[in-house]
């Protein structure tokens, strides 16, 4: 019964995750005509295609340039009308992406809070149930040991066998989804947690805001871009904001190791002086934050990069599988 009552939920995880898995691609696939490139010598400055912007749609407000991911892609500028994408070698614009929700962006909302302002607690809490049904599984299949599949005999025993074998053949996978998801779920008590049993500290705060300099000019987004990537060797910065008089750069890099697409890394860089303020690296972060960072890569399938991302895809698409296999089992024994 407890099954029964997460099953839609459960359900819902295990489609939208495994879609998830792979939601860069599918974006950039949906999206390849305002993304891809024919690369050039030497891309202009971000300072320019952000004027290139501005002059395609007067009166809107330019808050970030996100580079391209490769050299064969484009600049991504962000306005309060959306993306605008932008060929950073010959400053073309390539094309609007509006802000607002897309399927897309409605399949990770469904998968972090059901896509509404209370699901959140409900998510976490199915991760439990899922993460009960998974460790209860495995000592009801251990006394039967069955892995395989006998075809010819009655539809419960083959509803029977089908449940047994795909759960043991999968249970090391929604396993590990199941804890990894917990842990994001209840983050506010699982990250600090790690801090503990890692003996680290979250690294001190620092203010993105700074005092205004009146009749100062602040440095380039190019100049900030080059300051980060000083200050970080070996990362390639990828997300630049446009500053306010009172804002500081705060510029995010990913090292090569970075699987993740938002990176993990950031220089916080005084917007006058082009003093850096704080460099956080991934490679040198408190050992709960990597704890956190490993967390996440896991469970996303990022971790081992497209490899884990399909096996994260498989093994999140087995829950309502699993479910549904239940599901007939129970069916069928009430027919009995």
């Amino acid at each position: 019964m407890l099954a029964l009552a997460a099953g839609v939920i459960i359900t819902s995880l295990g489609v939208t995750g495994s879609i998830m898995a792979f939601e860069p691609e599918i974006d950039h696939l949906q999206h390849r005509a305002l993304m891809d490139v024919a690369p050039a010598d030497a891309p202009h400055p971000v300072s320019d295609v952000i004027t290139v912007v501005a002059r395609a749609y007067p009166g809107t407000t330019v808050s970030g340039v996100t580079l391209g991911a490769s050299s064969s892609r484009a600049y991504a500028v962000a306005t309060r009308q959306g993306l605008v994408y932008v060929n950073p070698y010959t400053l073309d614009i390539k094309g609007l992406k509006p802000s607002g929700p897309d399927w897309l962006s409605t399949v990770h909302q469904i998968h972090l809070r059901l896509n509404t302002t209370w699901g959140k607690p409900v998510v976490s809490w199915s991760g439990v149930i899922m993460l009960f049904l998974v460790l209860s599984g495995l000592y009801l299949w251990w006394p039967v040991k069955r892995a395989t599949v006998t075809t010819g005999k009655t539809p419960f025993r083959t509803w029977y066998d089908w449940h047994n074998a795909v759960g043991i053949f999968s249970f090391v996978f929604l396993l590990v989804l199941s804890l990894t998801g917990v842990f994001i779920g209840f983050e506010s008590s699982a990250v600090p947690l790690a801090y503990r049993v890692t003996r680290s500290a979250p690294a001190a705060p620092v203010s993105p805001k700074i005092k205004a300099q009146p009749g100062v000019p602040q440095i380039t987004p190019d100049a900030a871009l080059d300051i980060a990537r000083a200050a970080l060797p070996g990362a390639t910065p990828f997300f630049v904001p446009v500053v306010s008089p009172t804002d500081a750069y705060n510029v995010r890099a990913r090292f090569p190791e970075d699987l993740t697409p938002g990176g993990r890394s950031r220089v916080l860089i005084d917007s006058y002086s082009g003093a850096v303020l704080a460099a956080d690296s991934s490679r040198t972060a408190p050992g709960g934050r990597r704890v956190e960072t490993l967390n996440r890569a896991i469970h996303t399938g990022d971790v081992f990069g497209v490899p884990s991302k399909i096996v994260m895809s498989i093994a999140s698409i087995m829950a309502p599988v699993q479910l549904l296999t239940g599901v007939m089992l129970w069916v069928r024994r009430k027919k009995k």
